[in-house]
């Protein structure tokens, strides 16, 4: 008789915990708008929910100590003008948040390490090019103020936060909604899914479609997908016969997946948070009340399954804490954060281990808090990895960073740089080189104001139907 052999993994015990009662976050009215983000970003200072208000949109921030029940009147970051759809810390500065709605606004907020009196309504700063709503953010890796947004518009624009400029702006490469975007480790990359069942793998600098997959997941539902350490990608679908499915894929043969796991048959949309420190990712669902985890490695069959979380409450959202705000102490190597109706969970992932000394193997040096590239390095075409940090002797937050905006005069008509051309500009004659970049200047103004122009129209819009509704 064969014996079965156990496949070797520090991985295989990972258990999940819901933290005691009175380190959750209670009395918090978690937005109920439907959209199919986590609602919720937490880094190594404070925890961001978006929540229900009245007459616009509005997010709570809670300093991670401030566990208990939340006073009503808690001070709230209001600005939007419609409910927000996501939120997202910057990676390289723990006090500096985005947001974006259904008011086709994106906000980025300079949040106090005190907590404010009243309500946070001025932003830092506000990127308007979108027509229609917002729903997506992403901050770049490793590059300082560059944020990804996508809209209703079907449009991706990356944006300088730190200038107010638009970047990049990918405007013809999905021909209906997105409903996922994700950078690759160095940020070189994106990955997106979109209503047309295609997943595309983007060089937005070149503005070009690198590979793509139509139908990954045979299914009608939405898609998601995320990179993995090592430049694979991992989907989230549903089959034909509404199974949930994770799928592994290498995009240089997108014919056939990796490695294919099917799940039950439910309807909610998997939302993917992957570790690259231990190569595992977690599955949560809106409305499911567990959360199952997988190894993904080198040798067949690629996909491990390790095991599921289970909870009795069905959750509205989560949020992901980075690796450099993990107690490493208790072999911590997750936190999520789970919103509730009315409350916010820490569920803690442990490895179990009998020792108290710092475990290397659980945790390599990971990123942290400072960025590898400034945007215009990146945007000139130079890519560098996350700068790396180590976790041994824990990691103690930095004290409040304020980020300084400096808008670029409107009246200085010289063009904002771009990527390099592979004729320089020398091998130009000089008229025309000036002609082809004031033409591309007009172009973008106009582009830039015919926007401004839907926005009045529907702002508008949104009047006459308010003045009709009293009539």
């Amino acid at each position: 008789m064969s014996r079965r052999v156990v496949r070797q993994s520090k991985f295989r015990h990972v258990f999940g915990q819901a933290a005691k009662a009175d380190q959750a976050y209670e009395d918090i009215r978690v937005s109920k708008v439907t959209w199919d983000s986590s609602f919720c970003a937490v880094n190594p200072k404070f925890l961001a929910i978006i929540v229900e208000a009245g007459g616009g949109g509005a997010f709570i921030v809670l300093p991670l100590a401030k566990t208990g029940r939340v006073d009503k009147n808690y001070p709230l970051v209001t600005g939007h003008t419609a409910p927000v759809l996501d939120i997202d810390w910057c990676p390289h500065n723990d006090n500096v948040i985005a947001s974006a709605s259904d008011d086709t606004a994106i906000m980025v907020w300079q949040i106090p390490d005190y907590t404010p009196m009243r309500n946070i309504t001025e932003p830092i700063i506000t990127l308007e090019g979108h027509s229609k709503r917002v729903g997506i953010l992403s901050w770049h890796p490793t590059a300082r103020n560059v944020l990804l947004s996508a809209g209703g518009d079907n449009m991706i624009i990356i944006w300088n936060v730190g200038t107010g400029e638009v970047l990049l702006s990918l405007d013809d490469m999905h021909p209906d909604v997105i409903h996922s975007v994700c950078w690759n480790r160095n940020g070189s990359l994106l990955a997106t899914t979109c209503k047309d069942k295609t997943l595309r793998i983007i060089d937005p600098r070149k503005g070009q479609v690198v590979a793509e997959r139509a139908r990954p997941h045979e299914g009608a539902r939405p898609l998601r997908a995320v990179f993995t350490a090592d430049g694979k990608l991992l989907s989230t679908g549903f089959s034909r016969m509404s199974e949930r499915q994770l799928a592994l894929w290498d995009p240089n043969n997108f014919e056939e997946p990796v490695a294919l796991q099917e799940m039950d048959t439910s309807n909610g949309v998997l939302l993917p948070f992957y570790d690259p420190d231990s190569s595992i990712v977690y599955l949560c669902g809106k409305g499911d009340s567990s959360i199952r985890y997988f190894e993904i490695t080198d040798e067949p069959p690629f996909v491990h399954y390790l095991n599921t979380f289970s909870s009795k409450e069905p959750q509205r959202g989560m949020g992901f804490m980075p690796k450099r705000g993990l107690d490493v102490s208790k072999c911590e190597i997750a936190r999520f954060y789970k919103l509730h109706e009315r409350k916010c969970e820490p569920i803690i992932m442990t490895v179990p281990r009998k020792s108290d000394l710092f475990q290397d193997d659980l945790y390599p040096d990971t990123p942290g808090p400072e960025p590898a590239l400034e945007a215009d390095e990146w945007l000139s075409g130079q890519d560098a990895d996350p700068v790396l940090i180590s976790l041994r002797d824990g990691y103690v937050p930095p004290k409040h960073r304020e980020l300084r905006v400096t808008k670029r005069n409107i009246l200085d008509v010289r063009p904002p740089s771009v990527p390099r051309r592979s004729q320089s500009a020398s091998d130009t004659p000089l008229s025309q080189h000036t002609l082809e970049t004031l033409l591309e200047e007009i172009k973008a103004l106009r582009e830039r104001v015919q926007a401004q122009e839907q926005r009045i129209t529907a702002l508008e819009n949104m009047l006459c139907e308010l003045v009709d509704g009293t009539d």
